[in-house]
């Protein structure tokens, strides 16, 4: 399948999205029970009832870029494992738990499901005074929330277990769920930041590495909260492509390229053909 193809039409989605560490895991059933869906995907888990039953936790990996990588889902085997077991459900409801509504359309993409019919945010149920609790949980002790049981969790993380919260599941029922407070492997490596200069050069191999272009006059990297944007200006060899055919390989080998190696969102990417070379 190619990345825009849907290929769950019988699946209705939504999302639910904030900024990391403002506490949408431990929200994240409650979500569920108000939009009436089956089945949560959080962190590269397909979580049904508070029990895991398909994918890897991406709280597992040992490094954070490889933490975003299965969090969107972008290994392959883990993504064709979640693809078959939703072929085996659907019909069914989907929400998909991301830290920005890019995010959740991206992984709604790479696993072939259509456009969310409702997105909630994570300040339309959440208090400040509770997101900044969270923050310092996360930000501060390190300590991340998987919204099932510490006995499933066992099985499909390499981190630290921590503790467990309990919590109701639903606005009108009783059902009493758990969630797993853990340590991910990659928290006691410190913070990871990718400068502006890196994500430049890796912007400058990648435009100079796609046929038909010449040299990459002007680039500029505009960096926001949830992502990056990119401008490329470059000089074009005239050829066997148009020039929009050269501007848009560049702009997807940049987005495969960036994304793929320092798991950053990108948001935009604007490319211009500045001059043709003969």
């Amino acid at each position: 399948m190619t990345e825009n193809e849907i290929i769950f039409d019988s699946i209705e989605t939504f999302v639910f999205s904030g900024a990391a560490g403002t506490g949408k895991s431990r929200r994240a059933q409650y979500v569920a029970s108000l939009l009436g869906a089956d089945y949560i995907i959080d962190d590269g888990l397909v979580i049904h009832k508070g029990s895991i039953v398909c994918g890897k936790s991406a709280k597992s990996e040992l490094n954070r870029i490889s933490a975003i990588r299965r969090a969107i889902f972008d290994f392959e085997g883990h993504r064709n494992e979640v693809i078959e077991f939703f072929k085996e459900v659907s019909p069914c409801n989907l929400l998909v738990i991301a830290t920005s509504d890019s995010m959740a359309d991206k992984i709604l993409k790479k696993l072939g499901m259509k456009a969310p019919s409702r997105t909630i945010h994570i300040e339309d149920v959440s208090t400040k005074e509770d997101m900044e609790k969270a923050r310092i949980e996360r930000y501060g002790k390190k300590q991340h929330v998987i919204p099932v049981s510490q006995a499933l969790v066992r099985k499909n993380f390499s981190g630290k277990l921590v503790g467990q919260l309990r919590g109701i599941w639903g606005v009108n029922e009783e059902k009493e769920t758990e969630k797993t407070i853990v340590h991910p492997p990659f928290s006691f490596c410190g913070e990871m930041h990718v400068e502006p200069e890196a994500i430049k050069q890796l912007t400058h191999f990648l435009a100079l590495r796609t046929e038909q272009t010449a040299a990459v006059k002007e680039l500029s990297i505009s960096s926001y909260d949830d992502g990056v944007e990119i401008d490329v200006e470059i000089s074009a060899l005239a050829g066997s492509k148009t020039l929009l055919e050269v501007a848009e390989n560049v702009k997807k080998r940049i987005m495969s390229g960036v994304g793929y190696f320092t798991g950053i969102d990108i948001k935009k990417i604007n490319v211009t053909v500045a001059e043709v070379l003969l």
